[in-house]
């Protein structure tokens, strides 16, 4: 088997010598094994548009069994613009490389364009950061989004910036670290506390019938979810029932407000959260003014994306970081802090 790639201004080719061991295999599949660069579903995409090219046949078919001895011609159109436009947006990047980016998000940044919010997000920040960095993902030349977080939680997201990197990351998300390294842990500001120092929470997920915008636990129809928790402190006079705690929260799986909801589920939901914990706004009344004043100020969920580690989706390394909670969060935990702690600082 031989592969040779060559560039052009407006296009490139790489071009696969069929050998013995390929012989019988499908086309999209032999030229994924041999070009692992591209996603299989890309390469499917590039051979539907006429793109791959025997001799003087244009194969459209994916499924096409090659021939020991066929050299299989296929045209890499050069990536196009991404729709959403670059932005000069402060980065916080903690780690970046020809394949990934690692940055740690502020509140009130949105990861993806969307409705209500066509500008002033991750992507467009990182396809002015990137700019001809990015190889393209699915042919355009965008970051991949593996994951995100909501808007206003904060911490640390890894953006692939080419097809190979966009297709391993995903796989390991897919996996939820079950075979490999991929972990994700968040530090929770929640009202009260658990009664037991850690749990898991396994209940499944979906838009809630009443309120489209909001996610609801399901008992059918929903999608599988599950979070550990561990508690970090309880805050309050010792002797009362906590007023607070810091956990630190675990996915097993990575469905939309996950964390808010689950945590929210079992009658602990996170401090400053205006959909999933308005019925807790009358604990604050029990706290003393100033921190009441920093809760009623602190308008976002509690939530930080502190650990966050994969494998590299070219040298297999294992990469770990972590984030310290950003200023108000800390300050946030330091007002509770104050108030006592009925356990010392364990270990997850």
């Amino acid at each position: 088997m031989i592969v040779s790639t060559q560039e052009q201004p407006e296009t490139g080719r790489a071009e696969v010598s069929i050998a013995t061991e390929d012989a019988g295999s499908r086309l999209d599949a032999c030229l994924a094994r041999h070009l692992p660069e591209f996603s299989r579903n890309r390469i499917q995409a590039l051979i539907k548009q006429g793109r791959a090219h025997i001799g003087e046949r244009t194969i459209v078919e994916p499924k096409y069994r090659v021939n020991e001895g066929e050299t299989v011609v296929l045209e890499l159109p050069a990536p196009e613009n991404a729709d959403p436009e670059p932005e000069n947006i402060p980065l916080n990047v903690v780690f970046e490389d020809d394949q990934l980016i690692v940055i740690d998000k502020p509140a009130g940044l949105v990861v993806h364009p969307g409705a209500g919010n066509w500008s002033g997000t991750l992507v467009n920040a990182l396809l002015y950061h990137c700019g001809d960095s990015l190889s393209g993902i699915g042919g355009v030349r965008r970051p991949g989004i593996v994951h995100r977080i909501d808007k206003d939680t904060t911490g640390l997201l890894v953006v692939a910036k080419t097809d190979k990197a966009h297709q391993a990351l995903s796989e390991q998300f897919a996996d939820h670290g079950r075979t490999g390294p991929l972990e994700r842990a968040y530090s929770a500001l929640v009202w009260t506390a658990p009664g037991r120092a850690s749990g898991t929470i396994e209940a499944d997920l979906a838009r809630s019938a009443s309120n489209r915008q909001k996610i609801a636990v399901v008992r059918h129809g929903g999608r599988h979810a599950i979070t550990h928790w561990q508690i970090n402190e309880r805050f309050g006079p010792i002797g009362e029932e906590p007023l607070a705690s810091l956990i630190t929260c675990r996915l097993e799986t990575g469905r939309t407000h996950q964390i808010r909801v689950h945590m929210a589920h079992i009658g602990h939901p996170l401090v400053g959260d205006a959909d999933y914990g308005a019925g807790f706004k009358t604990k604050a009344a029990r706290l003393p003014k100033p921190l009441r004043a920093k809760v009623e100020g602190f308008h976002r969920q509690a939530l930080h994306a502190g650990l966050l580690a994969f494998a590299h989706p070219v040298s297999g390394e294992t990469l770990k970081f972590e984030s310290p909670l950003p200023a108000d969060f800390a300050e946030l935990v330091a007002g509770f802090r104050a108030l006592g702690t009925s356990m010392t600082k364990i270990k997850p």
